[in-house]
Parts: C-alpha cells; structure tokens; sequence
C-alpha cells in the first residue's frame, strides 16, 4: 500500500486552529454513523480524510458544515462554536463541495461562481429589486471576482458556457470555484476527483495545492489512495464512523488496521485453504 512519492511542496502544520471538531458524534435512530470523532486542521494545511464505503466519511462533512446537527459533540471554527446552520458555517468562512455534482445547469459559469459570492454582498431587496447604485456596483464587482476565480481554476475561457455543457472534469473545477467565491478560510472538497481520469486528477492536485498556496485550509475526503497520499499534511482514517488512526501519510498508509480495513486480513480465505482435502464441506456431509 506504499503510494507516498515527493509531494510538491509542504505547509507548515504549527499554524493556527482554524477548525476544531471534538467528539463529533451523529445518530439516526439505531443507526451510530459518526462516534466520537475529533479534528484539527490548521492555517495553510491539507488534511485528507479516508475509509472504506460507509465509514461515515460524507455524513461527518455534513455535520462540519451544518446540513446535520450532531447529536453529541461541538465544532469550532476560529475559536467560535459554530451554529448547525449551512449559511451561518458559510458565512463564518467555511465553503464545500459536494460528492455530487451541484450546479445550476441552465446558467452559465460566471453565473455559478456569481451566485457564491452574493452571501457577501448587502444590497436589500428594494435596492435589488430597483437596481439602484449600491446594487449596481456590487454586481459589478461580483461579476470581476466571478471571473478572477474561474481565471484561478483554468475556466477563464469558459466562462459564457452553460454549466451542463462543460466536461466532467471541469464542473469539478466549477464547483471548486464557487466555493472560492464565498471568501472561506477553509475548503471542505467531497471526492473532488471521481470519475476523473489521470490527467484531470493531476490537475485537481495542482488545484488544491494552489488554493493551500493562496493561505486557505483544505480538508479532503478521496478513495484514490495515491491521490491522497501524495498530496496531504496528515490523514484521518475513519472506519464505521469511528477515528481509526491518524498521522502522517507515511503513518496511515503503513498501519496494518488501515490496511485490514481497505483490503481485509484473508483469514477466512485461509482457514478455508487449510482445511484437510479429504474432508468434505459441511452441506456435503449433510446431503449423506
């Protein structure tokens, strides 16, 4: 499971707290999906977050940003409780994307990456609806940073084409810009290479090393473990909503219980080759 290679640069992990997650735990019913879980991410660090299919990984997102409030547990951001409320976790600098893909396909780029900005603007709605000044000069300033980050995520050239007609990859690239738009100190990516192929991965890890460069934290969940490893600060391994170990990549992606978790001990698979060959399986002896 050894995948690590020379990460491109590395950020300093004694910054600032930025997000603090302590004891995160979600439950629908009988149902524990997320148990206890703790996170720190810093200024300027990426943190990836892995697991086999259903360990809990979206549903723990889904508590950071406030679509779930967590039944036990308390997130932080900048030293505040944050409130579980979407716009509020917004609005305190938190932005994300989603495992899928949530455009508005009938508008164009700039129009996507527009509407993320206008949680920072002001205008009331009389101003709106009159178009007055102070509305005027906000869509105009709405529409040039619009641009500026599609510029920053290589759709500078796409900007008039409708969301529903861009390639795969670069509705990735879309989502990742409107979430810029917000202003977030903190970027939460959900899967932002599925359905990727190799060279738009390569570039969605440009991408977020760029962001990180530009003085954002990023947090990642991604089941390509090369993609992961090579691009992370520390990662945290949640295995049935439970924190299973989190390190370094070298750590994580050496740790027998991470490897038991993704790809099983075959101890089954043994005990069955082991058994004598001249003693039938159970349901023959039965059939005697």
């Amino acid at each position: 499971m050894t995948v690590t290679e020379p990460a491109p640069s590395a950020a300093p992990t004694t910054g600032r707290p930025v997000l603090e997650a302590a004891g995160v735990t979600m439950r629908f019913g009988g149902l524990l999906a997320v148990n206890d879980v703790n996170l720190t991410v810093r200024e300027g660090e990426i943190v990836g977050l892995i697991g086999p299919n259903g360990a809990g990984k979206t549903t723990f997102f889904n508590c950071l940003t406030g679509l779930y409030k967590p039944t036990g547990g308390e997130v932080r951001f900048d030293g505040t409780p944050l409130p579980p409320k979407p716009r509020a976790v917004v609005r305190a600098g938190m932005a994300r994307t989603f495992q899928n893909i949530r455009l508005f396909a009938n508008m164009t780029a700039l129009e996507n990456v527009m509407v993320g900005r206008y949680c920072r603007t002001s205008a009331g709605p009389i101003t709106s609806v009159l178009r007055g000044p102070k509305f005027r000069r906000e869509e105009a300033a709405t529409r040039a940073r619009a641009q500026e980050l599609l510029d920053f995520v290589g759709l500078g050239k796409s900007s008039e084409h409708l969301a529903r007609n861009m390639p795969y990859g670069d509705q990735r690239r879309l989502e990742i810009a409107r979430a810029l738009a917000t202003d977030p100190k903190l970027i939460l990516l959900d899967e932002p290479t599925a359905g990727m192929n190799p060279q738009e991965t390569r570039q969605a890890s440009d991408l977020i090393f760029k962001i990180r460069d530009s003085g954002l934290s990023v947090v990642v969940i991604e089941h390509d473990m090369r993609f992961i490893f090579n691009l992370c600060d520390r990662v945290l391994c949640l295995v049935r909503g439970e924190a299973l170990v989190e390190g370094s990549p070298e750590q994580v992606q050496s740790d027998p219980r991470v490897i038991e978790a993704y790809i099983g001990t075959g101890e089954d698979e043994d005990e069955e080759d082991e058994r004598p060959q001249d003693t039938p399986p159970a349901d023959e002896e039965a059939g005697r």
